[in-house]
């Protein structure tokens, strides 16, 4: 997947549910030269996700999609991601889980970003596990997304260190710092 120098960015989509944050930074990321991806659509879940906000500040398409039917919502999804040239996907606190045929339109083309170590401490939660198990590090991992929840090819991880009097809203702070620095890493690293 190598960008030709001088070629035009890979026509990216971002899915959220929550705060943006991760949205916000790769939204910063895709406006310097060296970044291979432009970010041409956000998609939520939630209609109340603070992250939604960045479309209107950036000018970015938004769409909104109710996951009552997950199958009916996919199949909505990958019309709006075909209509709006759509190459490459960033999952960012997108809190669904893909079908096995939605990730198969996208094989290879579906990034994510967990706040843990994978393949340590898959799914939700993920800072309070992290401290109940007494382990020296935590931090996160930029994935493929595969068909089984947190299991995809791992691209890059980041070591944080745990500190005596961490609260899981503590850690997940520092770790979301690290986060904001990986996943443009990772992108950079696959294209």
């Amino acid at each position: 997947m190598a960008v030709l120098a001088g070629s035009k960015k890979i026509r990216t989509a971002v899915f959220i549910s929550g705060s943006g944050s991760n949205l916000k930074n790769l939204i910063k990321f895709s406006k310097l030269k060296k970044s291979p991806i432009s970010i041409n659509l956000i998609l939520s879940n939630n209609n109340k996700a603070k992250g939604l906000r960045f479309a209107k500040i950036f000018k970015i398409k938004k769409k909104l999609f109710s996951f009552k039917n997950n199958t009916l919502a996919e199949k909505k999804i990958l019309v709006v991601l075909k209509k709006n040239k759509i190459e490459f996907i960033c999952l960012a606190g997108f809190m669904r889980i893909l079908s096995k045929n939605f990730i198969k339109n996208f094989r290879g083309k579906i990034l994510n970003i967990h706040p843990s170590l994978l393949p340590q401490f898959k799914g939700l939660n993920t800072h309070e596990r992290v401290l109940k198990s007494k382990k020296k590090y935590s931090g996160c991992t930029v994935h493929f997304v595969s068909s089984k929840l947190d299991s995809g090819k791992i691209i890059v991880q980041k070591k944080v260190k745990i500190k005596k009097n961490d609260t899981s809203k503590i850690l997940a702070k520092r770790i979301l710092n690290q986060e904001h620095k990986l996943y443009p890493k990772a992108i950079m690293k696959i294209f």
